[in-house]
């Protein structure tokens, strides 16, 4: 009370949303989401990619050498801050500079090559939010670090191919080129620069010819795509050996029917990219259309203070995944079913019992639920249907006394009575029984 004697007021918050370019995922599309992601983890581990968890936030420095300062990742897309002790960290852009940084401060490549590691989570980047870019993006990646092996090339792709396949994504086409290395990417980089700089560029993009000519050839602007259709590509100015591993890893690939589209201008936005690039589009997405993607980059365990070791790997887009399911029209069969069990208990003692009867369901490895709240027959029916369960346990007190339970089945309305035993509701749950009649509980 106030000191006038009035009721105190409550102040009244006016509620708050996620951060703009943050996808929260609810039911029942976050079912669908963990699907997506847990299927593509498990093709990374049949694969023989052993799991790595990687800190949400790096050391600036890491993604500035490792990514490239030019990237727009690097330049206008990272969320970086000082700690509180005055250190600048960032939180990950992408994660195969983290998986590199990890490989060498734990010593992994002092083993069996090729170290190969899989990761999933959420990545960060400062972008313009619209369908399919998101500031905070879910990814799972691989890497193979050790071998430079066009056949590791393949297995790579084919196995970002095998995950969209098994979450039953058809509607996508693979892009595949060669960003050279070393040996002859320097000799088209000069030869890429002056085709460029005769070009009435403007400001900005002649800045960015200057310190990474690739770059423009990735530029979406009708009129800057006009001026360079007629660049000098990559693809024609491979070294021998260079040519060799492309066509090898495109050989293979035909070997193994996967199908590929070449696209010499594809430029990815990372500087650490070399030889074998690719990514995978999907056009049902509109203007972010790329679903994932990778590459080989030899030079970068060096390029931050490691061995000079290769490595290959992708970011497949598990946000952009489910969009282009649900462009298909696909649904991926089983998420949307919460529980196997939802319990109904009626009357004080008998709601006691079902939390015990839910609890050993659980130790034997099924999944369930139950109604609280004191809630009547017909409202606890209701929950278990909205539960998603395929069989409803309903105990009263005069069941309790007979030690008996009814399980009903949620799909056909047919139901039975048996001993209030664990075990013997399994086995209901489980077993069909064709002599059962459609019943009411």
């Amino acid at each position: 009370m106030s000191n006038t004697g009035q009721p105190e007021k409550t102040e009244k918050f006016q509620p708050l949303s996620a951060p703009k370019g943050v996808p929260d995922y609810v039911p029942p599309t976050s079912a669908t989401f963990h699907a997506v992601r847990s299927e593509f983890v498990r093709q990374a581990q049949l694969a023989g990619y052993q799991h790595i968890e990687l800190p949400i936030f790096e050391d600036t420095t890491l993604f500035a050498r490792g990514v490239g300062e030019s990237t727009d990742v690097v330049s206008k897309e990272m969320y970086t801050f000082a700690d509180r002790g005055d250190r600048s960290v960032t939180l990950r852009p992408e994660g195969t500079a983290g998986v590199m940084r990890a490989v060498i401060e734990h010593n992994l490549d002092r083993g069996q090559l090729p170290v190969k590691l899989n990761y999933y989570g959420p990545f960060f980047r400062y972008e313009r939010p619209q369908a399919g870019r998101y500031r905070q993006l879910q990814q799972v990646g691989v890497e193979a670090i050790g071998v430079d092996d066009p056949l590791l090339d393949v297995e790579v792709i084919a196995l970002a191919d095998r995950c969209y396949r098994a979450v039953g994504l058809t509607g996508y086409r693979l892009e595949l080129t060669s960003l050279g290395d070393s040996t002859c990417r320097p000799a088209y980089r000069q030869k890429l620069q002056d085709f460029l700089l005769d070009l009435p560029l403007d400001e900005e993009t002649r800045h960015r010819a200057q310190i990474n000519p690739l770059r423009v050839l990735d530029d979406k602007r009708p009129e800057v795509q006009e001026m360079t259709a007629d660049a000098p590509l990559m693809l024609d100015h491979l070294s021998d050996e260079c040519r060799a591993h492309f066509e090898t890893v495109t050989g293979s690939l035909d070997d193994l029917g996967i199908a590929y589209t070449i696209n010499p201008r594809m430029v990815r936005g990372l500087d650490y990219y070399t030889k074998t690039c690719f990514e995978f589009v999907h056009d049902g997405l509109g203007a972010q259309s790329g679903i994932g993607g990778g590459g080989r980059y030899d030079g970068l365990m060096a390029q931050i203070g490691g061995q000079d070791l290769s490595g290959i790997g992708f970011g497949l887009g598990v946000d952009r995944t489910v969009l282009a399911l649900e462009a298909e029209g696909v649904q991926i069969e089983g998420v949307d079913q919460r529980v196997v069990a939802y319990g109904v208990g009626i009357g004080e003692q008998a709601q006691k019992r079902m939390a015990l009867l839910i609890d050993e369901l659980r130790a034997n490895g099924i999944s369930a639920d139950m109604s609280y709240g004191g809630r009547g027959l017909k409202g606890a029916m209701k929950g278990a249907d909205r539960s998603g369960a395929g069989a409803a346990l309903v105990l009263g007190e005069r069941e309790l006394e007979a030690g008996e339970i009814t399980v009903k089945n949620l799909e056909d309305q047919t139901q039975k009575t048996v001993a209030l035993d664990v075990h013997e509701i399994i086995d209901a749950i489980f077993i069909p029984d064709d002599a059962n009649e459609p019943g009411e509980v």
